[in-house]
């Protein structure tokens, strides 16, 4: 009981105490994704809509000594195109092509010039929870082969976490903050809701911001796997990620990057930038609780769900939906049942609309958070929640509205995304129909 007091009136400065939120509005001009279900929004989104796998057996290394065989990659991907440089391109770990590509797309959305705009006032924020991990591998073995002279000298900058900030940057003539957040599953929605508050602050009209990655690779597939943490459903990799269900084994691994350009709403109107959303309420918190486990009772997440009604001065029973972290492990999305139940009360099992769309797209880690903060937005823009797929026997601890198989076409006002990452951290991002 003392934990869900201490959630329901925090001991802290409500949004109107805070001297950074003053009445400059953010919204959510431009979207651009690579993911399992397709390379750009367009096929995104329609998998999404119609419940579609992303899961299938791994191509991209030689699966026999693994248990897990099977993962949510990208496919048909070209990197060439999304650089002003070829050369660059090869000179960029996946995970910054992905990066890259996602950022463009989502520049190319909010169809913004910055050749008309201060690029000091333009700011980039995009994360991954790993970073450059082919990279790693391959440089690694070259060393452990052939010496250290033959270790590429691009390794390192082609290996660190901020490095796909600093090429997004690069690409597109952006000068204003820049800077990378690393925490875990938590990477992107960390990465938006910092880009916010800059705006906020006044230290910024605009950013791209988000998260990429790509660990689709044998230390990836190694770590998670002895870890027991991954689904071994081999024989059935489009129902092996489960979110809710009884018989879940385990979250699926899965590869791409999720990037939105936010703006100051008086920037996007000047220019009359077309508006997804307004993002509204951005929450944070920590378990200190495990290395990698969930707190059990859930108060971690629930902290933060707060934090980010608090700020967007939304009710709980105003919030239509809510896009889980859910990853289909049986610890995880027990806890996140309970950390909802605690911030929204009777809502929770009242009108509240819950979803893991990391049943079709497995978990993209680092990325995750943007990919699902995308589907929040477009829920809100097509009033279409997209569904829980393989939900076929709910977990009775799960007792929640989690949409299951079947898309759900419905108005959606206000939307909220979880993202929590091992080491405890916990961020929520709040989104609204702009109006």
């Amino acid at each position: 009981m003392l934990e869900l007091a201490c959630v329901a009136a925090p001991d802290r400065p409500t949004c109107a105490g805070h001297k950074f939120m003053n009445e400059r509005r953010v919204v959510i001009t431009g979207l651009g994704c690579l993911t399992p279900l397709g390379n750009d929004l367009a096929s995104t989104w329609d998998g999404l809509k119609n419940g579609r796998s992303g899961i299938a057996q791994i191509t991209q290394l030689d699966l026999t000594p693994y248990d897990c065989k099977i993962a949510g990659e990208v496919k048909g991907f070209c990197a060439d195109e999304y650089f002003r440089v070829t050369k660059d391109a090869r000179r960029a770990d996946r995970y910054v092509q992905f990066a890259v590509a996602a950022s463009k797309m989502a520049m190319e959305d909010s169809g913004v010039d910055v050749s008309k705009m201060d690029p000091r006032r333009f700011g980039v924020m995009v994360g991954s929870g790993i970073g450059g991990l082919a990279t790693l591998e391959r440089e690694h073995a070259v060393l452990m082969a052939k010496g250290p002279k033959r270790v590429s000298p691009f390794t390192i900058p082609m290996m660190i976490s901020n490095i796909a900030s600093g090429i997004i940057s690069i690409e597109h003539g952006l000068l204003g903050p820049n800077m990378c957040i690393v925490t875990a599953c938590a990477t992107s929605n960390h990465n938006i809701g910092e880009a916010w508050r800059i705006i906020k602050f006044g230290d910024a009209d605009a950013f791209l911001c988000g998260g990429a990655e790509a660990t689709i690779l044998g230390m990836g597939l190694a770590g998670f796997g002895n870890m027991r943490a991954l689904s071994t459903r081999n024989d059935e990799p489009e129902r092996a990620c489960r979110p809710f269900d009884k018989d879940r084994d385990g979250f699926v691994m899965g590869e791409g990057a999720g990037i939105l350009v936010i703006e100051e709403l008086e920037h996007a109107r000047k220019r009359g930038a077309k508006i997804y959303a307004e993002l509204v309420g951005y929450g944070i918190s920590a378990d200190a609780y495990h290395l990698s486990a969930p707190s059990p009772d859930g108060s971690g997440p629930a902290y933060a769900i707060k934090m980010a009604l608090d700020h967007g001065k939304v009710n709980p029973e105003d919030v239509d939906y809510l896009n889980a972290h859910a990853t289909s492990t049986g610890l995880g999305d027990i806890a996140e049942t309970k950390a909802i139940k605690l911030a929204f009360g009777d809502h929770a099992n009242n009108g509240l609309m819950v979803s893991s769309t990391k049943s079709m797209t497995g978990h993209m880690l680092g990325a995750a958070g943007g990919i699902e903060l995308i589907a929040s937005v477009m829920a809100i823009h097509d009033g279409v929640i997209p569904p829980t797929i393989n939900l076929e026997n709910q977990d009775p601890e799960c007792d929640l509205d989690c949409v299951p198989n079947v898309a759900r076409e419905v108005p959606v006002k206000v939307a909220i995304s979880n993202s929590f990452g091992f080491g405890g951290h916990n961020a929520s991002v709040l989104v609204r129909r702009f109006e």
